[in-house]
C-alpha cells in the first residue's frame, strides 16, 4: 500500500485494461488522511499536517478547506518548515485525537490535532440547532492544534488559507487581537451566509493576502498552540488552556467508547477504531448519521463515479446502528430513530413516505449540481454536491429501517408509542410497492429492475413488522404481515433463483450481486439451506477480483454510468460473515485477515479497494465499510469461541 505523501498512479485509458504511463500525483493517497470529528463538524488531515477538507458549520455545508478536491481550494497546515513526511502518526487510544511525530535534522516535534469536545455549555440559552436530548458533552466549535518540541530545535511553520464556498469566494483576514495573537477571516462574497473564522495562537500571526502565517524556532520544552474557531464559544488563550481542552476531548471520547463491549482479541483495535469512526460520523444536533464526510472522491481513478456522501442514507445509517449494537453501543439508535421520525413528517406534521436519504438537518431536497471550477481529486471530474438519488425508489430502505428498529426494541419487549405510527406506515408502503421494480441497493441510474435483494428486504420489512406488531399487541397486523412475508419469500424463490440454486441479481437474469450475501445474515433462509450455500460460494468464486468482492459486473448491469470500479469493501466483509454462517470458518478468517491488512495506517477504510495495488477508492472514511467490518470481525471471533463451547451466536442475532 502507498504511504508516501505523494502517490505514483497508473491511470486506466478509457474503459480498457490498458494503462497510461505512471505519473507523480500531487494528491496524497485517499487512505493517507486522518479523520477528526466533534459530532457536529469533521475534517480530514493529510500526512504532511495539512487540513485539506473541512466544511463549516455542518458537514454538508460548503467547504472552507478543500484542497483534497483542488490544490488551490484552501488548507490549514502546521508542522516543521520544509518537511512533509512525519516519523509516525497515530490516534491517541480511545478517541479521535491525532498525534503526529516529526523528526528533523535538528530535533523532534509532536503535534496533536482535535476538534474540541467539552462539558455541555448551553446552560443559559437553548441551542438553536439541537433537537435531540442534551448529553454530558458537546462540541465547542474549535479545531485545536498543539505543538511540543521534545528534543533539539525545530523551525515550525503555520499556514491557514481558507477558501470559502467551495473555493468560490475569497477570504479577507484582519487582526482582531491586541497585537499578533488573533486574526479573523471573513468571506468577501456579496451574498449568502458564510462562517467567520477566528484564529487564536501564542505564535505571532502574520497576514499575507488570503493567508494567515506564523513561523518560529522552537527548542526543547517549548509549547505552542493554534485554535481555529467559528462560534461565540471562547477559544483557548494560553497553552495551558489548550492542553486542558485537549484533555477534556480525550476524556469525552474515552467515556463514550468505554461503554462498548470489545472482545479480548488481537482485532480489538480494528473494532474500536471502526466504532469511533461511526460515532464521529453522527451529527449530534439531529441524530443523523453520515454515509461519509466527503464528496467526489473517485470510485474509479480519474473517472466520473464521483458522488456526494455527506448525507444521512436510511440504509447506511440503520446498518451502522446494527454494527454499534453488536458492540453494545446502541444509544445512538434512539437519536437516529427520532431523526427519522422528524424527517418523515411534512411541515404540517403529517406522515410522508420514507426517502432514501435526508440532509443532516432532515432536509428532503438534495439537488445535485457540478462544481466545474474545481479540478477534482487527482483530476477526477465532475465534482458533485447534492445527490440526485434522494428521490429514487429503493425498496430496500423499509427493510433496513424495520430490522434496525426490531433489533433495538426487542430486548425492551415494547415498541415506543411515538414510533408505532411511523413503523406501521413503512410496512403499508411495502405492501403497496413490493411487486414494483426499483433502482436497488446500489442506486443504479439505469432503468428500474426487479432486484432480488430489494424483494428480500421487502420480506425483511414484513417479517420484522409482524414481530414488532406482536410486541405492540397488534395481533391482527402481525398475522396479516406474516402472511404477506411468506408470499414475498415464495415469489423470490420462484423468480430470483437460477437453475444452479443461486440467488440472482434480478428476476429472469443470471447475473450475480454481492447484496445477496445479506440473505443469510438477515435470516431470509437458514444458513444450512442449499440455496444459501450455493449463493455464497458462487459470489466468492465468480464475483471477485483477486479474492475481493465486486458489487456486480458493470458489463452485466445497467447502472447508467461508464467505466469500471474497484471492489466494494463492504461486500468483502459481508462475504466474511456469510462464509462463517455456512461453516467455512477458515476461509472466512483468511479473508478477514487480508481485509484488515488493507486498512489505512490509521485503521480507516474508503468505500472501495483496488485489489491489485491496495489503493483506497471512493469517499473516506465510509460508514458502510466500518459497520461491515464490525459484524465480520465479531462473526469470526464468536465462531472461533464456539469451537470450544459448541454454540455459535452470530453478530446479528436470530430474529
Amino acid at each position: 500500500m502507498t504511504s508516501q505523501a505523494e502517490q505514483s498512479v497508473t491511470e486506466p485509458m478509457g474503459d480498457s485494461d490498458e494503462v497510461a504511463p505512471e505519473h507523480r500525483s500531487v494528491y496524497p493517497p485517499i487512505d493517507d488522511y486522518a479523520f477528526l470529528s466533534d459530532c457536529e463538524t469533521n475534517c480530514l488531515v493529510a500526512r504532511n499536517g495539512s487540513v485539506e477538507w473541512m466544511c463549516i458549520p455542518r458537514p454538508d455545508s460548503p467547504s472552507v478547506f478543500g484542497s483534497i478536491l483542488d490544490r488551490s481550494a484552501g488548507h490549514f497546515r502546521i508542522g516543521p518548515y520544509g518537511q512533509n513526511v512525519p516519523a509516525a502518526r497515530r490516534y491517541l487510544p480511545g478517541g479521535l485525537i491525532l498525534e503526529t511525530t516529526w523528526q528533523t535534522q535538528t530535533g523532534w516535534l509532536i503535534v496533536r490535532d482535535a476538534l474540541v469536545m467539552g462539558p455541555w455549555h448551553a446552560n443559559e440559552q437553548r441551542s438553536p440547532t439541537r433537537r435531540r436530548t442534551p448529553s454530558d458533552w458537546d462540541a465547542e466549535h474549535v479545531l485545536l492544534r498543539t505543538v511540543k518540541c521534545v528534543s533539539g530545535t525545530v523551525e515550525v511553520e503555520m499556514s491557514c488559507e481558507p477558501a470559502f464556498d467551495y473555493h468560490r469566494a475569497p477570504a479577507r483576514w484582519q487582526y482582531t487581537g491586541k497585537v499578533y495573537e488573533e486574526a479573523t477571516a471573513t468571506c468577501r462574497a456579496a451574498s449568502g451566509e458564510h462562517p467567520t473564522l477566528r484564529l487564536t495562537s501564542n505564535l505571532r500571526l502574520g497576514l499575507e493576502g488570503r493567508e494567515a502565517r506564523a513561523r518560529t524556532r522552537m527548542v526543547e520544552g517549548d509549547n505552542a498552540f493554534v485554535a481555529l474557531s467559528w462560534s461565540d464559544l471562547p477559544a483557548p488563550r494560553t497553552f495551558a488552556e489548550a492542553a486542558d481542552r485537549m484533555w477534556q476531548t480525550t476524556e469525552c471520547w474515552r467515556q463514550w467508547v468505554t461503554i462498548g463491549r470489545f472482545p479480548d482479541h488481537p482485532w480489538r483495535g480494528h473494532l474500536q477504531r471502526s466504532a469511533l469512526t461511526l460515532k464521529g460520523l453522527t451529527y449530534a444536533p439531529t441524530g443523523a448519521l453520515l454515509a461519509a464526510p466527503t464528496t467526489s472522491l473517485p470510485e474509479t481513478p480519474g473517472g466520473e463515479r464521483n458522488w456526494d456522501y455527506r448525507y444521512a442514507w436510511v440504509r447506511d445509517s440503520t446498518f451502522a446502528l446494527w454494527g454499534l449494537y453488536t458492540l453494545g453501543l446502541d444509544r445512538e439508535a434512539n437519536d437516529f430513530f427520532s431523526f427519522i421520525f422528524d424527517s418523515s413528517q411534512s411541515a404540517d406534521g403529517d406522515p410522508t413516505s420514507l426517502q432514501v436519504m435526508y440532509g443532516v438537518g432532515g432536509e428532503h431536497t438534495l439537488v445535485e449540481e457540478e462544481l466545474t471550477h474545481l479540478k477534482g481529486y487527482d483530476g477526477a471530474r465532475p465534482v458533485r454536491i447534492g445527490n440526485g438519488a434522494y428521490n429514487q425508489n429503493q425498496h430496500d430502505i423499509w427493510g433496513t429501517m424495520l430490522d434496525s428498529v426490531y433489533l433495538h426494541v426487542r430486548s425492551r419487549d415494547q415498541v415506543p408509542e411515538t414510533l408505532w405510527p411511523l413503523l406501521k406506515r413503512q410496512v403499508e408502503e411495502v405492501v403497496e410497492n413490493w411487486r414494483r421494480p426499483d433502482r436497488g441497493i446500489w442506486e443504479v441510474r439505469g432503468e428500474p429492475q426487479h432486484f432480488t435483494s430489494s424483494k428480500i428486504m421487502c420480506w425483511v420489512a414484513l417479517d420484522r413488522g409482524a414481530k414488532l406488531a406482536t410486541l405492540h399487541g397488534e395481533k391482527a397486523y402481525a398475522t396479516q404481515w406474516a402472511d404477506i412475508a411468506d408470499e414475498i419469500r415464495a415469489d423470490v424463490l420462484e423468480h430470483g433463483v437460477d437453475e444452479r440454486g443461486v440467488l440472482t441479481q434480478r428476476y429472469g437474469n443470471p447475473a450475480l450481486d454481492a447484496s445477496l450475501l445479506l440473505a443469510p445474515l438477515l435470516r431470509f433462509l437458514p444458513a444450512d439451506d442449499d440455496r444459501i450455500r450455493a449463493t455464497v460460494l458462487a459470489i466468492a468464486d465468480e464475483l471477485t477480483e483477486d479474492g475481493l468482492v465486486l458489487r456486480y459486473r458493470v458489463e452485466e448491469t445497467d447502472d447508467g454510468l461508464s467505466g469500471k470500479e474497484g471492489t466494494f469493501t463492504i461486500c468483502s466483509f459481508w462475504l466474511v460473515s456469510a462464509l462463517v454462517e455456512i461453516g467455512e470458518l477458515e476461509r472466512a478468517k483468511q479473508l478477514c485477515e487480508r481485509l484488515l491488512g488493507f486498512a489505512s495506517p490509521l485503521k480507516l477504510y474508503a468505500e472501495e479497494i483496488d485489489p491489485k495495488t491496495g489503493r483506497h477508492l471512493g469517499n473516506f472514511p465510509q460508514a458502510f465499510t466500518h459497520l461491515a467490518l464490525i459484524n465480520a470481525v465479531v462473526h469470526v471471533i464468536r465462531a472461533e469461541e464456539a469451537g470450544d463451547t459448541g454454540t455459535f451466536q452470530p453478530a446479528h442475532g436470530p430474529s
